[in-house]
């Protein structure tokens, strides 16, 4: 017999048909929200993950399904392991991925951590992923609607974490899902997507940056594709590799943010030629529980992003090197790249710095 499930709730549809399957397979369920964000109190923030209605609105939906609900303050550390540390990727002149170190270092954690509290062997999510086991060994894989897959935020997850994991949408589509929760009376049945990132609602994370290091932010120049300075800026924080709209410049031709240098505050531009990539070097690495380098694998090296065919080898620091079969488009320092092999996730790492790939 089953016993007791944790199930991460946000009010949505996917948590909440997943916590309506725990029920129906026999779990004991309780449902849990992490109060992970503060937004204005004035209703113009709706509809994004961690937004005010959560707590609100998976409590609707736990008392439909009967069971209890429990919601817990993790602000402090939200802010801690979050939004500071991508403020300094910003700074740093990256492009950072939050939603990798939140489910690495809040979510997954703080779920754990309450399940042994409240006598839980088993925590579930509404991830799009699946867990397999293979030979002793226990895999992540992708989910089977890839358009949905989030298997790319997961990819750092080792044995103890998935044991005691469950995703219980990973064989489905968000069609059947949105169906099922239509069928079930759940409140969360009409809920929209997230779009943005929860402490950054509007998608202007330069505001942010600019609100939380006013002190820390140094205006510099553009240069052009030949070196000469064409511009000023007030800041890296406002580029991403491969921007292509408010450079703030006007070449007569289409140019491209190719690099940011936040030592002298430079930020370069280019020709689309000039954002592939021969490769990238990676820290913060993870490798499933099997897994050894060197390796072949297909990398992704952003969130829905094609899987490359590479060769990923040891550095000798503690992280890796990525050396793609064909040049790769926008390969960003701050984001992750991910390793497949097929559906399974073999691991992963931070992408620090990427190897361009000469003009001539």
């Amino acid at each position: 017999m089953p016993g007791r499930a944790l199930i991460a709730m946000s009010g949505g549809v996917d948590s909440s048909v997943a916590a309506a399957r725990l029920l129906a397979d026999g779990w004991e369920v309780v449902g849990v929200t992490l109060h992970l964000w503060d937004y204005p109190d004035d209703g113009s923030v709706r509809g994004r993950c961690c937004a005010p209605e959560d707590v609100h609105d998976a409590r609707r939906v736990a008392d439909v399904l009967g069971i209890p609900h429990y919601a817990f303050d993790r602000r402090r550390e939200f802010d801690q392991e979050i939004v500071a540390p991508f403020v300094e990727s910003y700074l740093r002149g990256e492009t950072p991925s939050p939603c990798v170190r939140c489910n690495r270092g809040v979510k997954v954690k703080e779920l754990l951590h309450l399940a042994d509290q409240l006598g839980a062997e088993r925590v579930a999510t509404g991830h799009y992923a699946r867990i397999a086991r293979q030979g002793g060994v226990l895999q992540l894989l992708r989910a089977r609607d890839l358009a949905k897959d989030q298997s790319y935020f997961l990819h750092m997850l080792g044995q103890a974490e998935l044991g005691r994991l469950a995703f219980p949408l990973g064989d489905s589509d968000k069609r059947e899902i949105r169906a099922e929760a239509e069928r079930l009376g759940l409140p969360g049945a009409g809920k929209g997507e997230s779009q943005e990132l929860c402490f950054v609602p509007t998608g202007r994370y330069d505001e942010l940056v600019s609100a939380r290091a006013a002190d820390r932010i140094r205006p510099g120049v553009i240069v052009g594709p030949d070196g000469r300075v064409v511009g000023t800026h007030e800041g890296v924080h406002r580029f991403t590799r491969g921007q292509r709209k408010n450079l703030g410049v006007a070449l007569g031709e289409r140019a491209f943010v190719v690099d940011l240098d936040a030592a002298s505050a430079t930020v370069e531009l280019g020709s689309r030629e000039q954002l592939y990539a021969t490769g990238a070097d990676l820290d913060e690495l993870s490798l499933a529980a099997d897994v050894t380098l060197p390796l072949r694998a297909g990398v992704a090296v952003r969130y829905r992003g094609e899987a490359h065919p590479a060769e990923v080898r040891p550095n000798g620091a503690g992280g890796a090197m990525v050396t793609f079969d064909a040049p790769v488009r926008a390969v960003v320092p701050g984001q992750f790249a991910v390793f497949y092999q097929g559906e399974r996730v073999l691991g992963g790492g931070r992408i620090t710095q990427s190897s361009r790939r000469s003009s001539t």
